[in-house]
């Protein structure tokens, strides 16, 4: 799990700069830096979302999958663990739980993410997952920086999500075939789209809650592709 160490690494050195930064930078400042990643996320999200080659399946995937996370109140939960990290650490910062969530989704939705942690699962080099600690880290410097100390903590979730990829490789490699990563990737986008809508504060969507839809997708690919 060396890239994946690594990538946690240049996320908590690239938040730690940006909270350092934020310091020293005005308000106005920081809120054009919040709508700069409002509209890069949106960007990210598009061109992964056109990825699919089966709509239908997207389609049932993002509503199955909402339906399952308000079900099972997967942002409420999320949110509640980041409250009570936020009180553990008596961080004043309104945006700790939306920092640690909006940079884990940006961290792991992508392609990157899956390619890279199977790469060093099956005895490979970490090439892919060096590459994007350099691209994690450069936008964690943003990120730390509109929206604060929450983004350093998007570590742990990622450590879980990716490291445990990297631990199944080898159980998933005949699943995850590269059909089945280029749908799971477009769902993803999807969720960066939701995700961009909200840091833009355009309206208040419940990210986490689609999170079931990244399971659902995979296994209606393996069912019905």
């Amino acid at each position: 799990m060396t890239g994946t160490f690594i990538n946690a690494g240049a996320i908590i050195v690239g938040s730690t700069a940006g909270i350092l930064l934020n310091a020293r930078l005005p308000r106005r400042v920081t809120d054009i830096v919040f709508q700069g990643l409002g509209l890069f996320t949106l960007y990210v999200g598009f061109s992964m979302a056109f990825r699919t080659s089966h709509m239908l399946l997207m389609i049932f995937s993002i509503v199955l999958g909402s339906i399952l996370g308000e079900l099972m109140g997967l942002e409420s939960g999320m949110e509640r663990v980041s409250e009570k990290l936020k009180t553990r650490l008596k961080s004043s910062n309104e945006k700790f739980t939306e920092g640690m969530i909006t940079a884990f989704l940006l961290y792991c939705m992508g392609s990157m993410t899956i390619l890279g942690a199977f790469e060093e699962g099956l005895g490979g080099e970490p090439n892919l997952l060096l590459a994007k600690s350099v691209l994690d880290g450069f936008s964690s410097v943003a990120l730390a920086s509109a929206l604060g100390l929450g983004v350093l903590f998007s570590v742990i979730p990622l450590l879980i999500y990716q490291g445990g990829l990297t631990l199944l490789a080898a159980q998933l490699q005949d699943l995850l075939t590269e059909v089945v990563v280029d749908e799971l990737s477009a769902v993803g986008g999807l969720l960066l789209i939701g995700l961009g809508i909200n840091i833009l504060e355009i309206r208040r969507l419940r990210i986490m809650n689609m999170l079931p839809a990244l399971v659902i997708i995979v296994v209606l690919t393996l069912i019905f592709v």
